[in-house]
């Protein structure tokens, strides 16, 4: 869409703060004119918006401290601690908002202004539409699980403002008041897949869990590029802890080679690996040949050892 970002992740998430107050605005609006109890629950929705955005600043601001003496390995878990606590909050939204839709089943009552509130309520659906869109495109360039998480619940509103945009016009058209009830369990529903994908994905990350494939061919064509001179590379393990990327493996050298010249090999790997993946944080053990597991990455041809 050609939008521009901000310059920090904190600024982002700042600005995300900024947004939700503005959806939670129009959307208590969009209630308050038309007693709708679908564009109620939706409006309670956003109020964990305005909650998670206000918990990923928190977050992103403790990732951004240098390691210290207590973290060595630096503070970046702090996002997935974030996107667990948002995950859960809208799970808890869920039952709230499928509790007031129960009630609306048992005691239906048609919305009082119902175009009114979908004015209101579309204005809120696009200002979710178009910052959803930067947060998203901003996590995903910065590897920022935080801003991921916030990016997907926020485009979910914006499925969920359609929908009920859809259907609340259609309740004075056809007279069904029970209808109102039904989109309100409807949005309890969404809001219950979108949280269990972002704890889903937030406790993978909190457990290592190791990047997908696609990143891991990645690194090891840059150690296979830039290992030139080694014998092999094995045991290689790597995890992607928010923007950071850690890496360990061993790696083959011949026997006769000097520290200096295995040094400059190791170096080579880290710069490129930097270069292309940003932050990284790299751990070589460097093994003589006789070491060798003739499997992982094996260097062709292979230098001689005499």
């Amino acid at each position: 869409m050609g939008l521009s970002l901000p310059e920090s992740n904190k600024s982002i998430a700042i600005y995300s703060l900024l947004a939700s107050l503005v959806a939670l605005s129009l959307k208590y609006a969009a209630w308050a004119v038309s007693g709708s109890i679908a564009l109620y629950s939706d409006a309670i929705e956003t109020i964990i918006n305005v909650v998670s955005a206000v918990g990923g600043l928190w977050a992103l601001s403790i990732a951004a401290r240098p390691a210290d003496h207590n973290h060595t390995y630096g503070h970046y878990k702090a996002e997935y601690l974030s996107a667990v606590a948002e995950g859960t909050l809208v799970l808890l939204t869920a039952f709230i908002i499928a509790r007031e839709a129960w009630l609306g089943w048992q005691h239906p009552h048609p919305p009082t202004a119902p175009y009114e509130g979908i004015a209101l309520n579309g204005a809120a659906t696009l200002v979710n539409l178009i910052w959803g869109m930067v947060m998203l495109r901003a996590g995903r360039k910065r590897r920022s699980p935080a801003l991921i998480a916030g990016g997907q619940h926020v485009l979910s509103d914006v499925w969920t403002g359609a929908g009920l945009i859809a259907g609340i016009t259609l309740i004075p058209l056809t007279g069904w008041e029970r209808l109102d009830s039904i989109l309100a369990g409807l949005i309890a529903l969404n809001v219950l897949r979108v949280g269990w994908g972002v704890m889903r994905d937030s406790i993978a990350g909190l457990m290592d869990q190791a990047p997908a494939p696609e990143t891991i061919e990645q690194i090891c064509d840059i150690i296979a590029l830039k290992g030139k001179g080694a014998i092999e590379a094995h045991d290689i393990r790597t995890r992607v802890i928010g923007a950071m990327t850690f890496l360990d493996f061993h790696l083959i050298v011949p026997g006769n080679m000097t520290v200096t010249e295995a040094h400059d090999i190791c170096d080579l790997i880290e710069q490129e690996l930097s270069r292309q993946m940003g932050n990284t944080l790299v751990h070589i053990h460097v093994e003589p040949d006789n070491m060798a597991k003739h499997e992982g990455i094996v260097f062709w041809p292979r230098p001689a050892t005499n």
